[in-house]
């Protein structure tokens, strides 16, 4: 068994779904399950329908419009007829999103986030399931909320892995070429969860990992998993191999080509993951595993923007002990606070982290009740592993330097 996950970026149009198909016939689609995110930026599409739903009415059936738009001209690209049941099943999901605005009274963004947000994973693979049937390639279309079971975080849910292994082995058909959608599960109560932005990855390393899967290949428009992300540093080289420790480090600090949560299954059974590119599949692209080294052996630059740092000290000049540090996290926890990088010193503590969920005004009112603090917003933050003189030197250069932390192999800093 192998899985494939291909992002929005391979499915952005009607030439990217036909794509798709010439990938597997390519590279080969027996005994394979294809993981997919919403086409293109039909994420970012759904969360202004959802900010219009909550904000701004008046707008929110022309985003909605927008979405369908964006659907039905694929389908019109993809399809020569009209009348291919493929309009009929998007219409049909698209009636199921507007009941739910019709039907919903829960005041609670995140779980509206969830429940709405998936509908653009749910379009694309049922595009994508009819034009590779339409083109000879048979294959089943899977709802993911059937099999992987979480509990009711949304926007970031766990896994009920006991559950979800059982519903993959019992009723998943391995022998077909299966399409299913990154990103989703349900809760206990059938309503869908979210496994985190850019959960697809995960997606299919869970299914992997259930599976006992030979291998995992995420297809992406670039050539493997690369030292730097090239929207923001120039001269990214692309890494033949990395550990399964080394993707992980990676990941956790900020990589936006693996999702932080997707190595571990993928570790635990030792199977091997593939970074490949959708415009050049034979290519060998980049092999995550166990007992490979980094080759070439290069600093790897991470940067994370939009993030806030704040430092703290105590009213009484009093030393920043356990109890406060305790306290401090505990609020960090309460108010869903990613915390990215800590450094204390006798009487101060300063904490950079994303504020996901919007509460950076609530948490501060909890903070300043006890202690005095200094904030900056909108912060860059860089972190570079296995870094030498000029790669820290090349992130200084020309910035405002608000943080500095070594450690023997990774060095972080945050700008202003």
């Amino acid at each position: 068994m192998q899985v494939f996950k291909f992002g929005g970026a391979s499915v952005k149009n009607a030439e990217g779904v036909k794509n798709l198909a010439r990938v597997l016939q390519q590279v080969g689609y027996e005994n394979t399950l294809v993981v997919v995110s919403a086409m293109g930026k039909i994420t970012n599409a759904l969360e202004l329908v959802i900010k219009n739903y909550f904000e701004n009415k008046s707008e929110l059936q022309s985003s909605i419009q927008e979405v369908k738009q964006f659907h039905n001209k694929i389908l019109l690209d993809l399809f020569n007829n009209v009348q291919h049941p493929a309009f009929k099943k998007v219409s049909s999901i698209f009636g199921d999103l507007d009941g739910f605005f019709l039907r919903n009274k829960s005041p609670d963004y995140n779980f509206v986030y969830d429940q709405v947000i998936g509908f653009g994973e749910l379009t694309s693979t049922t595009i994508i399931s009819a034009y590779l049937n339409e083109v000879g390639l048979k294959n089943k279309w899977l709802d993911v909320r059937e099999f992987i079971k979480t509990d009711d975080y949304y926007r970031r849910s766990n896994v009920d892995w006991e559950q979800t292994q059982n519903n993959i082995k019992t009723n998943l058909d391995t022998k077909v070429l299966n399409i299913t959608q990154g990103f989703l599960g349900s809760d206990a109560n059938n309503f869908t969860t979210t496994l985190g932005r850019e959960g697809s990855d995960y997606t299919a390393a869970i299914f992997a990992y259930c599976l006992n899967a030979e291998s995992v290949t995420i297809w992406k428009d670039v050539p493997g998993i690369l030292n730097a992300d090239p929207r923001y540093f120039e001269n990214a080289q692309l890494l033949n191999t990395i550990s399964y420790r080394e993707a992980i480090e990676l990941a956790f600090y900020g990589a936006s080509v693996i999702h932080p949560k997707t190595l571990q299954p993928l570790q635990q059974k030792e199977i091997p993951l593939f970074v490949k590119s959708f415009l050049n599949p034979i290519n060998a692209g980049t092999r995550v595993g166990k007992g490979v080294g980094i080759e070439p052996n290069v600093p790897c630059f991470i940067v994370k923007k939009n993030q806030v740092l704040i430092s703290l000290s105590s009213l009484d000049f009093s030393y920043i002990v356990e109890e406060n540090i305790s306290e401090i996290f505990k609020l960090l926890h309460l108010y869903k606070m990613k915390v990215d990088v800590i450094q204390n010193s006798a009487i101060s503590f300063s904490v950079c982290f994303e504020n996901t969920y919007d509460n950076l005004e609530r948490l501060l009112q909890h903070l300043k009740a006890k202690f005095k603090v200094t904030i900056n917003d909108n912060v860059s933050l860089y972190t570079v592993r296995h870094y030498n003189e000029q790669a820290i030197t090349s992130i200084e250069k020309d910035k405002e330097l608000l943080l500095k932390q070594l450690t023997h192999e990774t060095i972080q800093i945050v700008t202003q």
